[in-house]
């Protein structure tokens, strides 16, 4: 005989029908293809967008697909600077939006957070409030440590600053050498310090031969200088001209518009994240190096660019954010895989070797301790290595800078800076050995690499020993050997040297001693604007 349910039994019967349809259905929509392209079509979601009545769909193939809509905003940690324009333009602005193209393109969005507070810009990145945070690398030694626990990857290169960076000095104050025993304003473990020690070992000095006067900031370093509390100041653009029209014969000494690969931003990320997001930041690279190739190639695209800086930086117009942009080189494709060393015939400044001088200058000084990673240990260079941009209109790499032959009177300009090396020839002859040429790749060519924009002067020098016509010509043939080896071995521009021989007019010392004579017999390195 039947039993009949009791309305309990009914109830637990429901109960389970309901969880089984469920738990099914929850498994198709994420472990699914179709499951997901429906959840995806049903649920765009508009994470921080103002555009409410936008409802179109996006059919592209290079969409992501990702249904955690809280997972579907990248947040970027930003300065007020001009050379993360690439990004911002290809965003449309700095909000998470749907007019995006990163969204139209790829189906997510990305929020720009301007952080110029360094502690806090920090602070937001280990709290997860940005998931990529702006870095230069020049100064990156400084703080890696620090980070250790969040094991940051450097994850690509947007910017070598070109004029944004600048030291200012007093009147009176024409080269390097002049700086010796002057206040200087700097903040200190910033680029602006950066800059500053690559300038005095160029003109032969160092920190010790200056008195820094340490700032917050480029910005306060500037109103020190204005107040006229300091002798130069390293500072920001457009302070540098703000500086020199409030000081009385005040000068530009050196910007970053000829020193063009010392201040190199990228932006970090945590590698939990980076591992996590590979797809999703292999996107985000893609379409930000788009945006920079598209600025560089049109002014109409860089003004578009600045106008959506101007919207966001407080106190700047459009023309102070176009300015900003030329004051850096907006880094594309091309010019990461120069970064990340994966030319093999790119000769110039990388990653790697700006991030291991900078390791060594700040360890000798005290800021930098032992245990600051390897290059290999914090770059993540898969997003220039398997990007699918090269060929492509404006993504090739920035070609070397053009010089006009030299003239004559470039043989007696002025130069900004003079950095004088000992390289030992035998007797009589002009020939570079292997220990010459090690002393060049040690004491100049990091320098040389540095100052890409600036003219190189050599100028082969003699002491007093034998015939004053036969000394003048050895010391040009020295000279000349040593263009010829930067020439060949660094693949340096012939038209960027220029070649002098001084033979014993020039001595810096007592030609009557032996000690004397050997100071004599130098070869002097001058940067040259």
């Amino acid at each position: 005989m039947a039993q009949r349910l009791t309305t309990f039994s009914k109830f637990l019967i429901t109960l389970l029908i309901v969880a089984a349809v469920f738990f099914a259905g929850r498994y198709f929509l994420q472990n699914t293809d179709a499951g997901k392209s429906l959840s995806e079509q049903a649920g765009q979601v508009d994470t921080g967008s103002s555009d409410n009545n936008n409802t179109t769909t996006n059919t592209s193939p290079k969409r992501n697909t990702s249904s955690k809509a809280d997972n579907n905003t990248i947040k970027v940690g930003v300065v007020t600077w001009g050379g993360y324009a690439g990004g911002q333009y290809f965003n449309e602005g700095f909000d998470a939006d749907k007019k995006s193209r990163f969204f139209q393109d790829y189906g997510f969005t990305v929020e720009f957070k301007i952080l110029d507070d360094f502690d806090a810009s920090r602070a937001a990145f280990k709290n997860d409030e940005v998931h990529l945070l702006w870095a230069t690398i020049d100064a990156f030694p400084t703080e890696v440590e620090a980070l250790a626990a969040y094991d940051p990857k450097v994850v690509f290169q947007a910017d070598w600053s070109r004029g944004g960076d600048a030291i200012v000095a007093r009147r009176g104050i024409n080269t390097v050498a002049e700086l010796k025993g002057k206040k200087i304003a700097v903040a200190e473990l910033t680029p602006s310090h950066s800059f500053l020690l690559w300038l005095l070992d160029a003109g032969g000095l160092t920190i010790n031969d200056v008195t820094l006067v340490k700032q917050a900031s480029a910005i306060d370093a500037a109103a020190a200088f204005k107040a006229k509390q300091v002798d130069a100041a390293v500072v920001w653009s457009p302070d540098d001209e703000d500086c020199v029209s409030s000081v009385p014969g005040a000068r530009i000494l050196e910007n970053t518009k000829r020193a063009s690969h010392i201040i190199a931003d990228v932006f970090i990320a945590k590698n939990a994240y980076v591992q996590a997001n590979k797809e999703k930041l292999a996107q985000l690279y893609e379409g930000w190096m788009t945006g920079a190739a598209e600025i560089n190639a049109n002014d109409g695209n860089k003004r578009k660019a600045a106008k959506i800086l101007a919207e966001a930086f407080d106190g700047f117009d459009e023309s102070m954010t176009y300015n900003a942009i030329n004051n850096v080189r907006l880094c594309t494709d091309g010019d990461n895989k120069n970064f990340f060393g994966l030319n093999r015939e790119y000769k110039g400044v990388t990653g790697e070797s700006l991030y291991a001088k900078m390791t060594n200058v700040y360890r000798g000084l005290g800021f930098a301790g032992n245990d600051v990673p390897n290059w290999r240990l914090i770059r993540y260079s898969n997003l220039a290595q398997t990007s699918n941009l090269s060929g492509q209109a404006g993504q090739a790499a920035e070609g070397a800078k053009k010089f006009a032959k030299a003239k004559e009177s470039d043989k007696t300009k002025k130069a900004i800076a003079t950095k004088a090396v000992s390289i030992s020839f035998r007797t009589a002859e002009y020939k570079l050995d292997e220990n010459s040429k090690y002393i060049i790749d040690n004491e100049f060519v990091d320098i040389a690499k540095a100052f890409t924009n600036s003219r190189i002067r050599i100028e082969g020098n003699t002491d007093n020993t034998g015939s004053y016509a036969s000394n003048k010509s050895l010391s040009l043939k020295r000279a000349q050997a040593v263009a010829d080896y930067l020439i060949s071995t660094y693949n340096m521009p012939r038209n960027r040297f220029i070649v002098v021989g001084n033979g014993p007019d020039k001595p810096v010392a007592d030609n009557g001693t032996n000690s004397g004579k050997a100071k004599n017999r130098r070869t002097d390195f001058e940067l040259v604007q």
